[in-house]
């Protein structure tokens, strides 16, 4: 309840709308029989600005937002990156989203910080991309253990779909034939290769 959490999204309005799903957990009654005497701060309830009871904060912004004079316990980065303009070919969206993380919200990190980054596998030189292979140049760069979750496992017994609820093999074979190799590599296997190499 006393932690700072800055949440970035490639738009302000995505940011703030989890801003608004975690601010109304806030309110649940289970939440409060979890946190008993946790509650918003009376005067901060904003959805994309807001305090508990207990001086901790939440705080959305959109890459390339101004985080001066923030601090995070916490910073979550969720798809920092428009996939309309990596349709669109405009990969300078990458260095973007880089340059803005490593001089504007990573320098907001408090001493004993975490980070969290969750994207879409656009591009080995997407955010996770480069921020790996920082990690990967400089042992005292920051170290992200990544998690990889492709939509298709090959087990012992042949292919299997990661979710096969929501998307059965079927599905995703469909839809793999349905898109050029580098994208399905990418998107759909986290896997992202340079166009020519696929």
């Amino acid at each position: 309840p006393e932690k700072k959490v800055l949440m970035v999204s490639h738009t302000a309005d995505l940011a703030v709308s989890f801003g608004r799903k975690v601010r109304n957990i806030i309110a649940d009654p289970l939440y409060q029989q979890i946190f008993p005497g946790i509650s918003l701060s009376a005067d901060s309830k904003s959805a994309g600005r807001w305090e508990t009871n207990k001086k901790g904060e939440y705080f959305a912004v959109g890459v390339g937002g101004a985080v001066a004079g923030r601090g995070a316990d916490l910073l979550l980065v969720d798809d920092p990156h428009n996939e309309q303009d990596i349709i669109n070919g405009n990969f300078e969206t990458f260095e973007k989203a880089y340059q803005w993380f490593t001089f504007g919200a990573r320098t907001r990190l408090m001493s004993g910080g975490r980070i969290g980054v969750i994207h879409t596998r656009w591009h080995q030189d997407d955010l996770i991309g480069q921020l790996v292979r920082d990690g990967t140049k400089n042992p005292k760069a920051d170290q992200y253990e990544v998690f990889e979750f492709p939509a298709v496992l090959e087990t012992d017994s042949g292919p299997k779909a990661l979710w096969p609820e929501k998307f059965d093999l079927d599905a995703l074979e469909r839809t793999k034939a349905s898109m050029p190799v580098f994208q399905w590599n990418a998107q759909y296997m986290q896997q992202p290769t340079a166009e020519e190499a696929a």
